[in-house]
């Protein structure tokens, strides 16, 4: 097998890590290179825990403008980087003639007057969104292949329309009662070293933070009020969980997204409620499952929501959901890891689609 070679920026967060791991155990793709800023110049076999320790060997982790200078040498690159990072690479690696996976929401949104109120900046690449394909493999896999540019979905972005996309494409749900009540390990919120997110601040507590605002707000500007409003008022992956649902719904959907914070490392846990259109049975909503995910190799459907757990799936590739209708309102639990199949080894079941190789190839 001619191995495909591919760079990772951004390779010392926890994405960027996990993707390395699941790099190191895939025959098909060979890291030329790996950007960190904290761990340049230390060897990778040392760094990522759990990896094939001999295929990095003489890797030594390096700074952006040194894994610059080697894009000749690469067809592919992930982006395990910030969102405004990632913004400013993009176009450097495009241009440079390599295909990108971008693991960060820099090019998730279609609509780019939303970048400022949910990012906090004014998004300078407006031309690439229409290019962009988004990857959440389940509901857009025949765009995935010939993607030049892939934006890699969010944690909670998969989780919560792999709840709900099954209901809303059997037009079994009314559009304008959806709640996604979802919690996350604390290893959604990066690697960052705040008082906010130390262990003493974290353990034994259990909190809400960034409750989504209607999206029917006015759209804002780029000032302080702005900045205000991306960190303390909306989170950053409602306006793209409403994205994805209204393309599987044909139409716009309203929602209620309330994001809340485990004292936990990893994983995620995703309570979605809506009311059903008249007349849809327990029946109907099984079928729907059934045909959605029935044969997909890393969706595992249970016969109970109580079945659903974060223990499950952690340090596994899989989502698992479940739903339960009683009184005309539907109940849909999922859960999957945040840094796998809400990131890293869903980057790899895309790349794999990318570039040919079969889907689950280094994921079971």
């Amino acid at each position: 097998m001619q191995a495909t070679p591919i760079g990772v920026i951004g390779g010392s967060g926890y994405s960027g890590m996990e993707l390395l791991r699941l790099l190191s155990g895939h025959e098909g793709f060979r890291v030329v290179f790996a950007t960190s800023d904290r761990w340049e110049g230390q060897k990778l076999q040392k760094k990522i825990l759990g990896a094939r320790a001999e295929r990095f060997e003489g890797l030594a982790f390096c700074s952006p403008e040194q894994g610059l200078k080697q894009l000749g040498q690469c067809q592919v690159v992930a982006l395990a980087t910030p969102a405004n990072t990632s913004l400013a690479t993009v176009p450097v690696l495009l241009k440079a003639g390599v295909r990108v996976v971008d693991l960060s929401g820099s090019f998730r949104l279609k609509d780019a007057t939303l970048y400022p109120r949910f990012y906090a900046f004014e998004h300078s690449a407006k031309a690439l969104l229409e290019q962009a394909v988004y990857g959440l493999t389940e509901l857009f896999r025949p765009d995935i292949p010939s993607a030049t540019l892939l934006a890699n979905p969010g944690c909670y972005a998969t989780a919560a329309p792999l709840a709900l996309a099954p209901f809303l494409k059997k037009q079994l749900l009314r559009e304008d009662t959806l709640v996604i009540n979802a919690a996350s390990g604390i290893s959604g919120a990066g690697r960052k070293a705040t008082e906010d997110y130390g262990y003493m601040e974290i353990a034994g507590d259990f909190r809400a933070y960034r409750l989504h605002r209607p999206l029917s707000v006015p759209k804002m500007t780029q000032t302080k009020a702005c900045e205000e409003e991306a960190f303390m008022g909306a989170h950053q992956h409602a306006p793209e969980m409403a994205q994805t649902l209204g393309r599987v719904a044909g139409r716009p959907v309203d929602l209620l997204f309330l994001p809340h914070l485990l004292p936990m490392k990893r994983g995620i846990l995703c309570t979605v409620f809506a009311k059903t259109k008249i007349g849809t049975s327990q029946a109907q909503v099984e079928e729907a499952l059934e045909e959605a995910f029935g044969k997909e190799p890393l969706v595992e459907v249970l016969s109970s929501p109580e079945e659903v757990r974060i223990a499950s799936v952690a340090g596994r590739p899989h989502a698992q959901v479940a739903a339960h209708l009683e009184g005309g309102k539907l109940i849909v639990v999922s859960a999957l890891d945040n840094l796998l199949k809400g990131a890293a080894s869903q980057a790899l079941q895309n790349l794999n689609l990318m570039f040919g190789y079969p889907e689950t190839m280094a994921l079971l």
